[in-house]
């Protein structure tokens, strides 16, 4: 698959999950409030384990998504024949370095979207379940290289959510979307 179709893929995908309150806004008249994502990275690699609430999938394609309030995503397309919208997003704030090739996300959060959701202009509208869990990348986004995520997740209702993916050694594909002040802290 061409870096073109993920892009495709991911667009769709963190236009929705990148938005602030978007579960409030879908219940007052399904008007989506305006994208607050500043930085977006495509990845290149695979997931040598993506498992979503004991399925097991392959992933199309994995991105990292941050807003200009703090909150950030690891978006994840699954490889799901039967639902080409399947999507879910590990998400959380308040993200930090432990030094500068290790970045750790406390989670939240997951936002999990299928062929299943109300849609909103043509997309649909993801569900976003309570959940605990963390996510750890290895790389360094300044450098444009990202070796490997690995994530895990238990939403309140008990089902498990889990990454691991590894790069193939490409470099990141790197978009600042909008200028924001920095909100990941090197902890020390």
């Amino acid at each position: 698959m061409t870096m073109r179709f993920h892009w495709k893929i991911l667009a769709a995908a963190l236009f929705l999950i990148a938005t602030p309150c978007l579960a409030e806004e879908v219940a007052n008249d399904l008007k989506p409030p305006e994208p607050d994502t500043d930085m977006l990275a495509l990845m290149s690699g695979r997931c040598s384990i993506l498992s979503v609430a004991g399925r097991d999938f392959a992933c199309k394609a994995v991105a990292f998504a941050h807003s200009t309030r703090g909150r950030a995503y690891f978006t994840i397309a699954l490889d799901d024949p039967a639902d080409h919208s399947h999507i879910i997003s590990f998400s959380g704030e308040n993200g930090q370095r432990t030094d500068q090739n290790q970045y750790e996300l406390p989670i939240d959060r997951m936002v999990l979207n299928s062929k299943h959701r109300p849609k909103v202009d043509g997309l649909p509208v993801p569900f976003v379940e309570s959940s605990a869990g963390k996510c750890t990348q290895f790389g360094n986004f300044a450098m444009g290289q990202v070796s490997s995520i690995a994530c895990v997740a238990t939403d309140r209702t008990g089902k498990r959510y889990e990454l691991r993916f590894d790069s193939d050694g490409s470099p990141i594909t790197l978009r600042k979307v909008r200028p924001s002040a920095p909100s990941i802290r090197l902890h020390g």
